[in-house]
C-alpha cells in the first residue's frame, strides 16, 4: 500500500509525564537550499521539507519562553543552516541539525527527518531520518 502523495508526517508520541518528557516539534518546514551531489545540484537550489520531533526535559511550566525549548528558534537555526552554503548529503545537514537542537542541554533526543521534495517525478520525497542523543548516548 503507498501513501498518499500529499500525505504530512505526523508528530510522534514521545511525551511522557511519568519521565517529565515534553514533546516539541517542528512539522513541514520547507526550505530551498543548495544541496547534492551533482553537477546541476550545485547550480540550482532545490526545496527540502525538515521535520523536527524533539524530548524536551519538562523544567517548571510558567508562562515564560525562558522556561521552554523555543521552536522560533529551532526553525531560525534551520534556515541559517539552510542558508550557509552548498552541502553535498543530506545526512550532513541533518547531522548540523540535530547538533543545533542538543546545544540546548535540555533536549535529550532528536529525531531529523529531511526530504528531497523534487529528485523523482514519481516520488513524493527522497531523503533521510536521523535521531541523536544529549551526551552522544
Amino acid at each position: 500500500m503507498s501513501a498518499h502523495p500529499h500525505s504530512k508526517v505526523q508528530p510522534l508520541r514521545i511525551a511522557d509525564a511519568r519521565n517529565l518528557v515534553r514533546h516539541v516539534f517542528v512539522r513541514d518546514l520547507v526550505l530551498t537550499c543548495s544541496i547534492g551531489v551533482h553537477v546541476h545540484e550545485e547550480r540550482a537550489p532545490q526545496r527540502v521539507r525538515v521535520n523536527l520531533d524533539l524530548a524536551v526535559r519538562e523544567e517548571r511550566l510558567e508562562d515564560d519562553l525562558a522556561h521552554v525549548v523555543c521552536y522560533e528558534k529551532l526553525v531560525a537555526g534551520v534556515r541559517g543552516l539552510a542558508g550557509q552554503g552548498h552541502v553535498k548529503l543530506v545526512e550532513t545537514l541533518a547531522e548540523r541539525i540535530a547538533e543545533l537542537c542538543l546545544d540546548d542541554k535540555r533536549v535529550e533526543v532528536v529525531r531529523v527527518r529531511i526530504e528531497k521534495l523534487d529528485v523523482f517525478a514519481d516520488a513524493a520525497s527522497v531523503g533521510v531520518e536521523i535521531e541523536r542523543f544529549q551526551g552522544g548516548k
